[in-house]
């Protein structure tokens, strides 16, 4: 199966895979071959992918993936390897998100969506982090 995962600023990952976990909205569904056609809504995360029976984890933000014959594409605001993943940047982003939630009193309602994404986006990049290690 052929896996890409792409946000607005480059493709994070291209790659022939063996399967892919991936974490939707309605909880992680795991993408084998010969699976069905499936477009789903991706929460922020851990994509979990194998390949030659060794696996990889990226952190992604919320998004949409589509499964057709032997393509899944995935397509994110944000998303990042593991090993590229800087701890310390990663807590100080997300403090700054909860604070502005906490602090600004008239914001918009996508205002708030922008930095509940953030702090969504960090947890997820902090929790594979502290997992991996």
């Amino acid at each position: 199966m052929n896996l890409e995962i792409v946000t607005p600023e480059a493709r994070v990952y291209e790659d022939t895979v063996d399967s892919v976990v991936l974490p939707t909205t309605s909880g992680e569904i795991n993408i084998l071959p010969g699976h069905i056609p499936l477009v789903t809504e991706i929460q922020a995360g851990e994509i979990i992918v194998s390949k030659s029976g060794s696996g990889q984890s990226l952190a992604i933000s919320k998004g949409f993936a589509q499964c057709v014959g032997d393509k899944i594409s995935v397509l994110a605001e944000n998303a990042i390897h593991i090993d590229e993943i800087d701890e310390s940047a990663v807590e100080e982003a997300q403090k700054r998100a909860e604070t502005a939630l906490a602090t600004m009193e008239k914001m918009s309602d996508e205002e708030i969506a922008m930095f509940e994404t953030q702090v969504a986006y960090a947890r997820a990049q902090i929790l594979l982090k502290q997992k991996g290690k």
